[in-house]
């Protein structure tokens, strides 16, 4: 399964909103993640250039782009963005592979 890093803000409504109505939006995250078939690894409020950071790991990306669209289109969120991460292992084995195709490649002269 892929993992991916998504952050992003929450709107002035949505902070609003959490003023008068404090909810665990991690809860509320993961069930949304949930339904598009991922699973939330972890979820943090930060601060800096984004509200939110969290690690998901999904095996359709189709369907968290779904998911996405989905948090975006409720107005409470703006922002986001998606990265796919790597572990330690899997970037071993990346720099292997390159290895083994580095022959197949000639650079422009």
């Amino acid at each position: 399964m892929a993992q991916y890093i998504i952050t992003g803000s929450y709107t002035a409504a949505a902070m609003k909103g959490m003023i008068a109505h404090p909810s665990d939006r991690e809860k509320a995250t993961g069930a949304l993640i949930a339904a598009a078939g991922g699973k939330l690894e972890a979820y943090y409020l930060t601060t800096g250039d984004t509200d939110f950071i969290m690690r998901v790991t999904a095996s359709d990306m189709t369907k968290m782009l779904a998911a996405l669209m989905v948090a975006g289109a409720s107005g409470a969120v703006t922002g986001l963005k998606t990265v796919q991460c790597f572990t330690s292992a899997e970037f071993l084995e990346a720099q292997k592979a390159a290895g083994a195709i580095s022959m197949k490649y000639t650079a422009p002269n």
